[in-house]
């Protein structure tokens, strides 16, 4: 029973967590590209110089007017990967569940390794709960409604989404490399 609550378990950090790290490291820069221009900076800006229209011009090759919205695939984008985040966020929960499971099993919930895992684990669950998805959240509301997307807070939550990745990198660490391990790894 042991080795399938844990085969369980690292199932579903990879399935569950490998998104939500990707995703939400995506997120910030894919906010950026789609973000229109900020109207004090489009309002200095020259007009852009286009080539007079010909038969090889298209939509993707021309450069927007001042004013445009963002392209409605760059807020799909962010939109898509906003929600890869809040979905497997949710199915991220069946990580510590098996996890637990799986130290109970193994008779281990008193080591300071597990103990330090889940408070590991608690704050990262806590920073993405807190700081990363309503910050998402957001982010693509601004986006949603054409207005210009401040950088410092694209560049904030890229900095909250990389101290989630790095509690998810430290628990992962502590689970393969834990004291007293019998595996000889």
């Amino acid at each position: 029973m042991t080795k399938l609550l844990l085969s369980l378990h690292v199932l579903a950090a990879i399935v569950a967590v490998g998104p939500v790290t990707v995703a939400a490291s995506m997120f910030p820069p894919a906010v950026r590209r789609a973000a229109p221009a900020t109207a004090p900076a489009a309002a200095s800006a020259p007009a852009p110089v286009t080539a007079p229209a010909g038969p090889a011009d298209s939509a993707e090759g021309r450069v927007a007017a001042a004013g445009d919205g963002p392209p409605a695939t760059a807020v799909n984008t962010v939109a898509l990967l906003h929600r890869i985040c809040r979905v497997y966020a949710r199915i991220g929960i069946a990580v510590p569940v098996l996890g637990l499971a799986t130290a109970l099993a193994m008779g281990v919930l008193g080591d300071g390794w597990l103990i330090t895992s889940i408070a590991l684990t608690a704050a990262a669950a806590g920073v993405l709960a807190a700081l990363v998805l309503p910050r998402q959240d957001e982010l693509l509301e601004q986006l949603a409604d054409d207005r210009a997307v401040d950088h410092r807070a694209t560049v904030q939550l890229g900095m909250f989404t990389g101290v989630f990745n790095l509690l998810w990198a430290v628990v992962t660490v502590l689970m393969i490399v834990r004291p007293g391990s019998t595996t000889g790894a």
